[in-house]
Formats: C-alpha cells, sequence, structure tokens
C-alpha cells in the first residue's frame, strides 16, 4: 500500500486540480515518494474515500483542491479516528479557490512548494472544530472557522461565479452581499457559559486566520492553541459595511468600535429573530438556521506543513 494517497477533486480553481495533476506526479516521482491518486466523483466523496485510505493503511492522506476538498478529507480521517478505525496524517496541495486551511497550518500555496512540503515532511499536530445544526443535525468536524451571517452570504455568493475565482471574487461577492444581506439577525451568543444578546451582522469563529482567500477574520489565530478566536461584527449601516471591509482586508477590524473579538473553546449560536446562514470550511452548513454549536477539540490530527523557520 503507498504510503501517500492523493485525493483530487478535478473541478476545484476551474479545473485547476485536474491540470495541476501531471505537475504533481511528476515531482512527487522525484522526490521518490510513495503515492497513488483518486479523484472525486460527487459531494462528500472525499470524505469517502479518506475514510478508506486510513482503513488501507496510508500513512498520509492528501487533499488536493480547495476548502471545500480539504474540509471532507478532514471529516473522513476525523470519522475514521473516532471509529477506531486508525488515523492517518493530513496533507494539502492548493488548487483551490481560497486556500484558508491550508494558510492556516502554514501550507504554501503554491503547487511546486507544496510538494517539497509533502516530501519534507514536517508534522505538526492541530486542533479541530465540530459544529451541531443547521443541516449537520449530527455534526461536521472543520479546520479552519465556521462563519455566520454575512461572511456565509459572501460565500454562497462567490461559488455562483463561474467567470471569476480566487480572491477577486470574494472581494465581488462582498460587494454583492452588502446589498443582499444587511438586516442583523438577533441572535443570542454564548462563548464558555458567557451569553449575550444583540444584533450580529457576522460572527466568525476561527481556528486559523482567514477567510474568502484575503479577509483576515482572526490575524492572530493558532490552530494549535486549544481556543477559538472570534470575530464579531454588530448590526451596521450599508456605509459602515464598505467602511469596514479594508479592515477585514488588514485583519484591523477589532480596532473598530462595531468589531469585537474573543477566545473560547465552546460556543452556540441561536437565532431570536430572523435566521443564521452559516458555512464551515466556505462548505454550507446552512441557508436558514436556527441554532449552532460549536466545539473546539485540541490535538486531534497531524498535518504536513512547513518546517518552522530558524535564524537569527
Amino acid at each position: 500500500m503507498p504510503k501517500y494517497r492523493l485525493i483530487v477533486n478535478p473541478i476545484s480553481g476551474r479545473g485547476t486540480g485536474e491540470r495541476s495533476i501531471p505537475e504533481v506526479q511528476r515531482l512527487l516521482t522525484e522526490y521518490g515518494l510513495d503515492f497513488d491518486t483518486v479523484l472525486t466523483e460527487r459531494p462528500w466523496h472525499a470524505a469517502e474515500l479518506a475514510r478508506e485510505a486510513v482503513v488501507d493503511g496510508c500513512e498520509i492522506v492528501v487533499a488536493m483542491g480547495g476548502d471545500g476538498v480539504a474540509n471532507e478529507v478532514l471529516n473522513g480521517l476525523m470519522g475514521a479516528q473516532q471509529d477506531g478505525l486508525g488515523s492517518s496524517a493530513m496533507g494539502i496541495l492548493c488548487a483551490g479557490r481560497g486556500n484558508d486551511l491550508a494558510y492556516g497550518v502554514g501550507i504554501p500555496s503554491l503547487i511546486e512548494e507544496g510538494c517539497r512540503v509533502l516530501a519534507q515532511g514536517h508534522r505538526k499536530t492541530i486542533d479541530v472544530g465540530y459544529v451541531v445544526g443547521g443541516d449537520y443535525p449530527d455534526g461536521r468536524y472543520f479546520g479552519n472557522g465556521v462563519g455566520v451571517g454575512f461572511d456565509a452570504v459572501v460565500g454562497l455568493e462567490a461559488v455562483k461565479m463561474t467567470w471569476l475565482s480566487g480572491f477577486p471574487s470574494y472581494i465581488v461577492a462582498v460587494l454583492k452581499t452588502v446589498f443582499l444581506y444587511y438586516t442583523a439577525p438577533l441572535v443570542t451568543l454564548e462563548c464558555d457559559g458567557e451569553t449575550s444578546t444583540q444584533r450580529l451582522l457576522l460572527v466568525s469563529v476561527m481556528n486559523g486566520q482567514r477567510m474568502g482567500g484575503g479577509f483576515y477574520m482572526a490575524p492572530e489565530g493558532k490552530p494549535d492553541d486549544g481556543l477559538f478566536d472570534l470575530c464579531v461584527g454588530q448590526a451596521v449601516s450599508r456605509a459602515g459595511i464598505f467602511a469596514l471591509i479594508p479592515h477585514f482586508m488588514r485583519g484591523t477590524q477589532a480596532t473598530q468600535e462595531p468589531v469585537w473579538t474573543r477566545r473560547a473553546r465552546k460556543v452556540s449560536i441561536t437565532a431570536i429573530e430572523g435566521s443564521l446562514p452559516a458555512h464551515a470550511d466556505g462548505e454550507t452548513l446552512c441557508t436558514a438556521g436556527e441554532r449552532l454549536e460549536l466545539e473546539l477539540l485540541p490535538g486531534q490530527i497531524e498535518m504536513i506543513c512547513a518546517a518552522p523557520q530558524t535564524g537569527v
């Protein structure tokens, strides 16, 4: 059985996943790695393939695509681990729209550099989030973050854009969402037992740092510190939303009055008036949910990532 199994989403990044296969196979062969390659064919197929890879005894399972396939592979690995089937480390080769999970755990965005990181094999154990609610009453794992409200609608709008990809697609989606989703629902937010009820435009519960390929929801977030980093935006006018966008791109939004941050291990979000659109790692949790419960599970999975830089 090969040591590495590549799970490729061929349609990620408007076909970048499939187009990158020959280059990846060449590079990994030059590095002398023992690997095989499988392609996804439908939603949730990557989770099934990751689970099979664990059962087959693969030591490292590599998600090749965007945040969607990475999230599915993560769920497959976590499910296999929880069911006592064994464990495998996870790698990522970036070929998608946002690649935010990879960014948060220290995996380079370029294919050539990503293959070198796989060959070097440095490992870091990271925390994993678990969310229950919406379309997932039995729960779903996530590695980077859950977005509720405005940023969830941004993600839904970005996916619709077949004519644009990468960070620019999220910028356009933000501009559209300002006119689609600007009435903040009344929400009860509970963080490690502390409860508040107010109108919130967005709640980002982060294990990583970035969403949408360039919006730094938690610039100080670390995926191995045992806590979520929350970014919470209160209700503001449309003009107020436009004013905040550059701050989210720089990661300075916490300096603005409508935004506050907090760290917690357990979070629940309940809609009192209105509903909750939400995503996990860019994958839709619900378009009109009522309640979400989130918990951070410390030290759950090994990621193959770039080694820390040393020097003076």
